[in-house]
């Protein structure tokens, strides 16, 4: 199942949100921390809230399952997971005292009573705290690395440790890790002490800041997704998140934030928001406090969760903020800055759809060929809804970009759909309308069996040429629909990995609209509930087995760990009887060659060859579960890793021009391990590295549009064959190939 697990958010530091992104991380600091009060206890309406989830979930859920024991159980496992998969804070001695609650977290939900999964998340609280003192406390007197040790890092399937003795041990032997990989980094061991004493002392303060809101949103999570793998419980901090990731759009100041260290930092700058109109706030600035209004009293935010700051700085549009800022050039004793600020619209561009040209040249020829990249399916409901013209919405966007590419001349697009997780379903059924004239696109089962086919009815291409869909394991329902849909009618090439696998249709319900107060204050927070079930207009489904490329890129090896097969309650695999319609081409009358022309080239790419030693690697290194903790084995296996991350660079370097994603004058050891969390990076330097890796040699894009190139050739070289792949005999591609060749949405809110 979909666990989150609380050990990897407290120590995932550095995840970005802000009034242009989602608040998904907690803060480090000590000056004004906003700790929360032990034990946590819950409130009236998230018992409330838990027992209406319930009721949905046992009436109208599409496989809807009784609230009863047997369930009970499966939630206490899932909640056990989602707060110690390590098996690294509880004990057996712990698992026994829990055990009298493994039946009773029905009754709990049922009678309002959540006295139980509290129990649990206190005791969390607890040992998390305990064992990083603990940790702490080993850093004093050091290790010694000469001893025979080894540290199991990959404890999913071990036992519970039996004893705090066996407790101790693990988190000595994690400890000695912690510390040998900053040793091998270099660092001494003062540094290596302080660097240490700081994390382990920021991880104790946040597991302090951690509230009510989370222990419930835990338990909810954890009861949703035992219902089936894509149910999710969203409360009000994650549900105004989940809706702006949708619409693409907030009401802000156009920052995005990070905690580091202390405080609260400006990572990001969206263009055209206030924040970088304003000229006086820059990337790495720290915000210190905010004040509502034009004159409302400043609240020092040192140290506190990131939400939370993110909740003050967010606001109706319009209205004034008030930002007291450290700059970025400045040192802590520094002189502040004080920013007046009117919060306005604010869309989130990262996320959007965006285009690029690949111009291919092979012999004597050059061929321009688009690239549409596609994070996500997004759609603004509530702005379409009300009626806005000019609400977000994918399927328009991508419009727009076509018309583009095709005035710029390219001869072939490619819908770059890898890692996006889907999104609204009525944009991956406009989406289609764009590459086919009119006709089905998916069809979905409701919880009663009834069958339905949606698509597209507005006539009409937006392209009519050769066309490719480029997929990986990440690639999951609404894009699944997509690809499984252009796959179907023949009208482009499935190129990549196997994808997700992920056949079913959410709805997001508002439980608030069912709530007994009038509040105007989100209080129950919402469900994203499966409701059907989507199958293609073959009739098979992708759930489980997802989209098989028809022509296929080499596996990363994560398809064991990550995708629908992975989850013990994923839906089976079965089919329903086809659609009405009728595929508009046969990309089989080239598919052969172009395979074979594929082939024939990768085998003499030096990139393509690059990445799948890389591959090869990365699945040697992911396939580790322990790790040795004698110095002198350790270092020669960094000497052997060293040698082999160089011969990488340097092959990098002859095929593109790049060494690495840092200059020379960095540390070239940083490029393997440094022991570091994000956070304990300089900001620049991370900033430096993602913006390298983006513009890095795509091979797999790359090798994606030289297939189309392809295409075009053979198109462009027989008629006959052209009437044979391209949509309705070719009566709308034709001209649109030949006279480019160079010789050189609905308003409900279905999501997935």
């Amino acid at each position: 199942m979909k666990f989150r697990p609380l050990l990897a958010l407290l120590l995932a530091i550095a995840t970005t949100c802000a009034c242009a992104q989602s608040a998904a991380e907690l803060g480090a600091g000590q000056k004004n921390r906003k700790a929360s009060v032990w034990p946590l206890t819950p409130t009236t309406t998230e018992a409330e809230a838990a027992q209406l989830s319930a009721r949905f979930l046992t009436r109208f859920h599409y496989d809807a399952q009784p609230l009863d024991d047997a369930m009970s159980a499966r939630i206490f496992k899932a909640y056990l997971k989602m707060l110690d998969s390590e098996k690294v804070f509880f004990t057996q001695a712990d698992m026994a005292t829990f055990a009298p609650l493994e039946t009773q977290l029905d009754d709990a939900i049922w009678n309002q009573d959540l006295s139980a999964p509290f129990t649990i998340f206190n005791l969390y609280l607890h040992r998390a705290v305990d064992r990083m003192t603990y940790a702490r406390g080993l850093l004093a007197k050091g290790f010694d690395f000469d001893a025979d040790e080894s540290y199991t890092f990959d404890r999913k399937d071990a036992a519970w440790p039996k004893d705090k003795a066996e407790l101790d041990d693990l988190w000595r032997k994690r400890t000695m890790n912690d510390w040998l990989r900053l040793k091998l980094a270099g660092k001494a061991d003062d540094e290596i002490r302080k660097t240490l004493t700081k994390r382990y002392t920021g991880y104790i303060e946040r597991v302090k800041q951690l509230d009510s809101q989370d222990a419930f949103q835990t338990f909810m999570t954890a009861y949703a997704e035992t219902t089936d793998p894509h149910t999710d419980y969203l409360g009000p901090r994650a549900a105004e998140n989940f809706d702006i990731a949708m619409k693409l759009s907030l009401e802000g100041i156009g920052a995005v934030l990070q905690a580091r260290d202390d405080y609260t930092q400006i990572r990001e700058l969206v263009p055209g928001a206030p924040a970088i109109k304003s000229g006086k706030i820059h990337v790495g600035d720290r915000i210190v406090g905010i004040g509502q209004g034009a004159d409302g009293p400043i609240t020092d935010v040192i140290g506190w969760r990131l939400d939370d700051v993110v909740n003050q700085i967010r606001g109706k549009k319009d209205t004034t903020v008030r930002l007291e800022i450290l700059p970025a050039d400045s040192g802590l004793d520094g002189k502040h800055e004080f920013v007046t600020l009117v919060r306005k619209k604010v869309s989130i561009e990262e996320q959007a759809a965006k285009k690029k040209i690949v111009e291919i040249k092979d012999g004597d020829v050059t061929r321009k060929i688009g690239v549409i990249e596609l994070p996500t399916f997004y759609s603004d409901f509530g702005a379409r809804s009300e009626g806005d013209k000019n609400f977000k919405s994918a399927t328009r966007d991508v419009a727009r970009l076509l018309g583009e590419l095709k005035t710029a001349g390219v001869q072939g697009v490619v819908m770059d759909l890898r890692n996006n997780g889907g999104g609204s379903l009525a944009e991956a059924n406009a989406m289609t309308g764009l590459f086919i004239d009119t006709g089905p696109v998916v069809q979905v089962r409701d919880a009663k069996g009834h069958a339905e086919a949606q698509g597209d009815d507005d006539p009409g291409m937006a392209w009519s040429g050769p066309l490719a869909v480029l997929v990986n394991r990440g690639t999951a329902s609404a894009s699944e629909i997509f690809a499984a849909a252009i796959q179907d009618y023949g009208r482009g090439l499935i190129v990549g990995q196997p994808t997700f696998g992920k056949g079913t249709v959410q709805n997001l319900v508002d439980l608030d609209r069912f709530s007994r107060g009038a509040s105007e204050k989100p209080q129950y927070g919402e469900l994203k509930m499966t409701i059907a079930e989507f199958f293609r207009i073959n009739g098979g489904s992708t759930q489980l087995k997802g989209v098989t490329p028809d022509i296929a890129f080499p596996k990363n090896g994560d398809e064991k760990d990550f995708g629908e097969s992975t989850y013990d309650n994923a839906l089976e695999w079965t089919h329903i009887p086809p659609a009405q319609y009728q595929p508009i081409a046969d990309m089989k009358a080239y598919l052969p060659k172009l395979e074979q022309m594929h082939d024939a080239r990768v085998v003499k790419s030096p990139a393509w060859q690059l990445m799948l030693d890389e591959l090869a690697q990365y699945k040697i290194m992911r396939s580790k579960k322990s790790i040795s903790l004698n110095l002198a084995t350790r270092e020669a296996e960094r000497k052997q890793q060293d040698a082999i991350q160089a011969s990488f660079r340097a092959r990098h370097k002859a095929i593109d021009g790049t060494t690495s994603l840092l200059d020379e004058e960095d540390d070239v050891s940083s490029q393997l391990d440094d022991g570091l969390n994000p956070n304990e990076r300089s900001l620049k330097t991370e900033l430096k590295q993602e913006k390298e890796a983006k513009e890095a040699k795509d091979v797999q894009l790359d090798e994606s549009a030289h297939v189309l190139f392809d295409a075009v050739g053979l198109i462009q070289a027989d008629p006959k064959l052209a009437a044979e792949v391209l949509p309705y005999g070719g009566k709308f591609s034709l001209n649109t190939v030949a006279s480019t060749a160079l010789p050189a949405s609905a308003s409900s809110a279905p999501v997935h």
